[in-house]
């Protein structure tokens, strides 16, 4: 069986974090999203794999590449939807085949369920169908997709994983998969609904953070930097080469922290926690439930809680990002939200600074003693 991978799109409502990546690139447990969908199709076997580029497609090209299993790579010139996407592989594709976002998590097991499952699709329940293709079923059996309903019908949400045989191709008639189906059910094609087991899926940008948490469980740990003999390290903790934790350290896993960093002394690492490689943090701050990426520096006595931090970001000593409850307007969407902050890369921020609630953008530079709270800051702003 072959598998297409989607990963052509941006992922608008995860911006900031994806005007330099596509959303299948975004470091969750400190490994692309798109990686976690390969090792799933590889632990069943399959790896006739087609990846289906676009936006950015030289960061995604680069990273298949560096792979051990080799994968097939298709442009989509421009993103026209789903189903244009999928056309775009049509001629790599020989017989019944799997369709998954490079940008959602899905386990294993539920690739097992529909893999010899022809015409299926994975479908989830979820606490906010509306964000999604919901799912009305009779008996294991698609009656019907609404797309994105004001009012949800069912809390039972299409996961975008479909089985399907080359014949699919014949009932596209707009850009997306989600109308193909639909045309499919009218013309009498019965389509199982085959529930997933372990499916995540990060709308918008905080939505990284239970991603974070779900797939810190099943890294692999390995402590392959120098602790002080001064560290304390509980539960499961990974950490990278030539990484170096300082004397009086504590560090309360799942926590994993990449390669070449340096951590304290005197800082308290807390559950759920992935730092990437080349993070700087300096003594007496705490880090907990948290997303660092490559290349950021945090001063002393700083406190990130329930927090994305981009790439090359700087925080200066003292700074406070505690999670709030909030609105947020997300492109052109008033969403209740609670977390931290979300900040892009290259930002950089002054001493004594306080982020609530809050979504900062890209090349922003804010000065000492702010706080902001529920407020999104564009890309290039400078706050004073």
């Amino acid at each position: 069986m072959q598998a297409v991978i989607l990963a052509a799109g941006e992922g608008v409502r995860v911006r900031p974090l994806t005007r330099s990546r596509p959303k299948a690139m975004i470091p969750v447990a400190n490994r692309p999203i798109i990686e976690y969908v390969i090792d799933a199709l590889q632990k069943n076997g399959i790896r006739d794999i087609v990846v289906v580029v676009g936006y950015r497609k030289e960061q995604v090209t680069r990273f298949l590449n560096g792979l051990e299993v080799p994968v097939e790579v298709v442009v989509q010139n421009k993103q026209l939807g789903t189903a244009h996407a999928l056309q775009c592989a049509e001629s790599n594709i020989t017989g019944d085949f799997l369709v998954l976002p490079g940008d959602n998590y899905i386990d294993p097991q539920s690739i097992a369920r529909i893999k010899d499952v022809p015409n299926a699709m994975l479908v989830k329940e979820h606490p906010n169908p509306s964000n999604f293709g919901v799912v009305l079923q009779d008996n294991g059996w698609v009656t019907e997709i609404v797309e994105k309903p004001e009012h949800s019908p069912s809390f039972m949400v299409s996961t975008g994983i479909y089985s399907l045989k080359k014949s699919f191709f014949s009932h596209i008639r707009g850009n997306d998969i989600t109308d193909a189906i639909s045309e499919m059910i009218h013309a009498g094609v019965q389509i199982r609904a085959i529930p997933a087991d372990d499916w995540q899926d990060a709308i918008f940008a905080w939505d990284l953070l239970k991603m974070n948490r779900r797939l810190l469980k099943n890294h692999p740990m390995a402590r392959e930097g120098t602790a002080s003999r001064q560290t304390i390290i509980q539960g499961p903790v990974s950490i990278g080469r030539g990484t170096t934790i300082g004397p009086n350290t504590v560090i309360n896993g799942p926590v994993v922290i990449g390669n070449d960093c340096t951590i304290g002394p005197n800082c308290c690492i807390e559950p759920n926690t992935s730092i990437g490689s080349r993070v700087h943090l300096e003594p007496f701050t705490v880090i907990g439930d948290a997303i660092i990426m490559d290349d950021t520096a945090i001063g002393s006595h700083s406190r990130i809680i329930d927090t994305v931090i981009g790439e090359r970001c700087t925080l200066a000593d003292h700074t406070s990002i505690w999670k709030a409850t909030g609105l947020m307007d997300i492109e052109g969407c008033t969403i209740r939200s609670e977390f931290g902050a979300i900040l892009g890369d290259n930002m950089a921020s002054g001493p004594f600074s306080v982020y609530k609630n809050c979504v900062v953008g890209n090349n922003v530079t804010i000065e000492g003693q702010t706080s902001i709270s529920s407020r999104n800051i564009p890309d290039g702003s400078t706050v004073i």
